[in-house]
């Protein structure tokens, strides 16, 4: 079975680092990717960045999603990035409530990401598709996991059209989650975000920041592998490989790839997949 594909990037800092993404960007379309998202820094900090990527890879004649983030902002000032979007050619956003610069106190008119959902849908109707985060093995900051399955919930019932997973190496996890979802009747595609397993140090960093389990099996698979790279690449491919199949016999909706700028792991990926 084909899935649809989708594809997240990170607005690059540096010119080599936007050209080494054009790059990257011109292998993985050869996977025919639905979309490309691009991430959205504390606060709205990448704007310039995000959107100015986003344009490139409309241009490149791929779909783009924006992420697009609530948190400190005013009505006014997301009103106009609305505007800009939809001028640019953008029919999808990521919407999601975002971190405050550090420093910052709170402030903003939106508190949640369902806010944020209800806002957009207020001010532009079905201009866009809206896609929300979730977290099968639940948001570091949520109160208990109930809490968390009912703010995804409001932000459901605010007007999402899907949504994509933190990613996760436990695919009983995601399963556990759908199910808790379809049982509250919502009944949105839930695509699962995959992260390829590159580096070890990078990707322990991450899972520990984020909130994602990394399984006692393979987290000590790879402190074995010390340095060794290609060790680390081959046995990333294999488990990362093994769980898209898994997620592909359940007849997921999709499979959403956190890139990290990169081609090599996802294109082999994919091509191990038969995508």
């Amino acid at each position: 079975m084909k899935l649809p594909l989708s594809l997240e990037f990170f607005p690059p800092k540096t010119p080599e680092g936007a050209q080494k993404l054009r790059t990257a960007r011109q292998a993985l379309y050869e996977l025919r990717p639905e979309f490309c998202s691009v991430t959205y820094g504390a606060g709205g900090s990448t704007q310039g960045g995000t959107f100015g990527t986003v344009s490139e890879i409309l241009k490149e004649g791929v779909g783009a999603a924006s992420h697009f983030s609530c948190i400190g902002a005013t009505k006014d000032k997301l009103r106009e990035q609305l505007g800009l979007l939809k001028s640019m050619g953008v029919k999808r956003l990521v919407a999601l409530r975002g971190d405050l610069p550090s420093g910052y106190g709170t402030g903003g008119e939106f508190m949640y990401a369902s806010d944020l959902v209800g806002f957009i849908r207020a001010e532009t109707g079905s201009d866009f598709r809206i896609e929300v985060a979730c977290y099968p093995e639940v948001h570091p900051q949520a109160r208990s996991p109930e809490a968390d399955l009912q703010a995804y919930a409001a932000k459901i019932r605010a007007g999402a059209d899907s949504a994509i997973t933190q990613y996760f190496y436990n695919a009983d996890a995601y399963f556990r989650f759908v199910d808790d979802t379809q049982k509250l009747g919502l009944n949105v595609p839930v695509v699962p975000g995959i992260m390829p397993i590159t580096s070890s140090t990078q990707l322990m960093r991450f899972s520990d920041a984020c909130g994602a389990e990394i399984p006692r099996w393979i987290r000590l698979r790879l402190q074995s592998f010390g340095d060794d790279t290609a060790s680390i690449r081959a046995f990333g491919l294999d488990v990362v490989t093994d769980l898209c199949e898994q997620l592909r016999a359940a007849e997921v909706p999709g499979l959403h790839f956190y890139t990290m700028n990169q081609s090599a792991a996802t294109v082999e990926i994919c091509r191990r997949l038969g995508e």
